[in-house]
């Protein structure tokens, strides 16, 4: 006797093979079992990303970025964070070369939920740093992120979040301006400053 198949509405649909996403929680506990030793990991929606070493020049830059910012945003109500991590959801915390939060450092007791000005130092993450960090940040509303180009020595301005569904988070930069080496640079929170690029060059 021959038994009929199932009707396919009943049958257990095929789902295809997909990444694991991992949450904050879980990153913190493989942080706590070690499995990080040593390591320059960053979780990006989900996706942990082990990062390359920075180079002298990228420290250099980075260390420049940082001096020049701490000049212009004081301490007592900023804190110009060097690479720490920024809570920006679930699954979801980069550690940006340079931040700066509103707010004096003694005011949090977490990492901040978002920052008036976020920085990436580029060499080896130009194209990270351009696309997929480019959209994180705008769909967090990051409305000035400053990407240090050491390639090209320029440094490349990104504000007016907007909605993209071409953009890996949905979201990306209407306005995207180059100040080269000779040119300055003037901060969305503090625009009676101006920085030179150079100064933030190795």
């Amino acid at each position: 006797m021959t038994t009929a198949a199932p009707p396919r509405s009943s049958r257990i649909p095929l789902v295809a093979p997909r990444p694991r996403r991992w949450t904050k929680a879980e990153y913190y506990a493989l942080w706590d079992l070690g499995w990080f030793a040593d390591q320059r990991v960053e979780l990006l929606d989900g996706e942990i990303l082990e990062m390359p070493n920075p180079g002298p020049s990228h420290c250099t830059s980075t260390d420049n970025v940082a001096e020049a910012l701490r000049a212009l945003f004081p301490k007592e109500s900023h804190w110009v964070r060097m690479q720490m991590p920024l809570d920006l959801g679930l699954d979801i915390e980069p550690q940006p070369d340079v931040a700066v939060a509103a707010g004096a450092k003694a005011s949090f007791g977490e990492h901040p939920k978002t920052a008036v000005l976020v920085v990436e130092v580029s060499d080896s993450t130009l194209a990270i740093d351009r696309g997929r960090k480019a959209s994180l940040y705008a769909c967090a509303g990051i409305a000035d992120y400053w990407i240090v180009n050491l390639i090209d020595r320029q440094v490349e301005v990104h504000r007016a979040p907007v909605a993209d569904a071409t953009a890996d988070h949905g979201f990306g930069y209407r306005d995207v301006t180059i100040f080269p080496a000779n040119q300055s640079v003037v901060p969305l929170a503090a625009p009676q400053a101006s920085v030179p690029v150079a100064s933030l060059l190795p």
